[in-house]
Parts: C-alpha cells; structure tokens; sequence
C-alpha cells in the first residue's frame, strides 16, 4: 500500500533535553493515524517536524513523498494543518476566515466562492456567515478550522489535539468529519491525549517520554495487553510497575 508518511529515527533535542527519542513508523494512504500520549509525551514536537515547522535534530521522514529537510515547502503545500491552539482569526468573520485561507492556499476566486457556499452549508453556518469567529462556541469553531485545513483538498491533514476543551457531542461530531475526509483518500494524523479517541483509529501508536512504547491497531493492543480499553493500555504503558501490581 502506498505510504503518505515514512518516519526513521526523527529526533529532536533541546540542548541536552530529548523531546522526540528516535521515532520510526509509516502512515498509509487513507488511513486514520492515531499519535497518543500524555501531554508532554513529544507529540506536538513531532507534528512540527512532519508539517515542517521545526528541523529534526537528526533522523529522516518522507510526508507525501517529499523529504521533510530538503523539500520543506513542497510539504507543505501537500499538507493541511489544524494547531493545538485554535488558528483561525478571531477578529475575522466566518466568511473572512475562509477567504483568506483560501487565498493562502493559492485557490482561485472562483473556487473560493464555491467552496465556501459549500462549507457554511455543510457546517450550517450561513446565519452566522458575518459574525466574528470570536463569538462563535467552542465546537464550532474547531469544526470551521478543520474544515479550512482541508479546503485544499490536501494529501495529509495534521491535527494537533484538536478536541481538547469541547464536548463529548462535538468531538464525537467532529471524528465524524474525519471519517468523511478519509473516506475521500486524505491521510489524517491526528495528536490526542483521549485514550478513547483511540478506538476512533485505524492504527495508533502510544509515545511515552519521546518514543514510541507501542504502535498496532486499537484492537490488537488491547489485546496484546489484555486489556479492556485504550485508556488501561497506557496505563500499563506508562505506570507498568503499577498496572501489574494492580
């Protein structure tokens, strides 16, 4: 199967600190990837070397088959990415904000016309089309910049925590709109420290202190660990002495 992300040995120090400990994997084509850990874990510090935001300290990855050192804006033109920290303009309206990622992206006005008619349809946010995104919930406004991520109809789309803070509802709605955009051929690699998102997951790997501890699909781990959830697999990951004391 065709692979959208290849990782091997990417690392990253900060002086004598190592946030990412020499981290290998693939992501296929069209497939929901999980990055799970404890905030802390280097999950974000590796999200920015894959999106070209931050130079490996060594190692390599190729994302959509461009070298993420040599060919950095290549990737990011084949990327959409979603912060931890809501990335939208705030002072901005609804409209504004598609509009001016549009043109970021490099779409036509045309396009831009017609894809933003589509996207306050789909998220039903033509009544408030004029409002400043500031005043819009929570929910809403991470269902809106997940959909200007992907508006470009990118190869791979990075979410970095992107439910932290919203509801059960939302964030269950919000997995639906990845569903959606997987099932038309985008890669989604998404960070969350959720245990339960996991279950949401084609594949998922576990990082604990900078490394991968554990990578398979949901069901697999669980499995392996003889565990009855995602969330008792970390814990055993992460507090091994415990869980088995338990």
């Amino acid at each position: 199967m065709e692979k959208s992300i290849s990782v091997n040995q990417l690392t990253k120090r900060f002086g004598k600190f190592t946030a990412v400990d020499a981290i290998s994997f693939e992501v296929d084509k069209g497939e929901i990837f999980g990055f799970l850990g404890a905030n802390g874990a280097g999950k974000t510090t590796a999200i920015r070397m894959l999106t070209g935001l931050s130079k490996p300290t060594a190692g390599k990855a190729m994302v959509a088959g461009f070298d993420i050192q040599r060919q950095r804006e290549k990737v990011k033109r084949k990327i959409g990415y979603m912060s931890q920290k809501f990335s939208l303009y705030e002072d901005l309206t609804v409209r504004e904000n598609i509009v001016l990622y549009g043109g970021i992206y490099g779409l036509p006005n045309k396009v831009i016309r017609e894809k933003s008619g589509l996207m306050l349809e789909n998220l039903e946010l033509k009544e408030v089309s004029k409002t400043l995104v500031k005043s819009l919930p929570l929910g809403w406004k991470q269902k809106l910049a997940f959909s200007v991520a992907i508006m470009h109809d990118p190869a791979i789309v990075f979410l970095d925590e992107p439910t932290g803070g919203v509801d059960p509802i939302t964030r269950r709605q919000f997995w639906e709109m990845i569903y959606e955009a997987a099932d038309t051929g985008v890669t989604v690699f998404v960070t969350t420290h959720y245990m339960d998102e996991a279950e949401y997951c084609d594949r998922v790997s576990i990082m604990v202190d900078g490394r991968i501890a554990a990578m398979d699909t949901p069901y697999q781990l669980k499995k392996d660990f003889q565990a009855k959830s995602m969330n008792d697999v970390f814990l055993q990951l992460v507090r091994p002495e415990k869980s088995t004391a338990l």
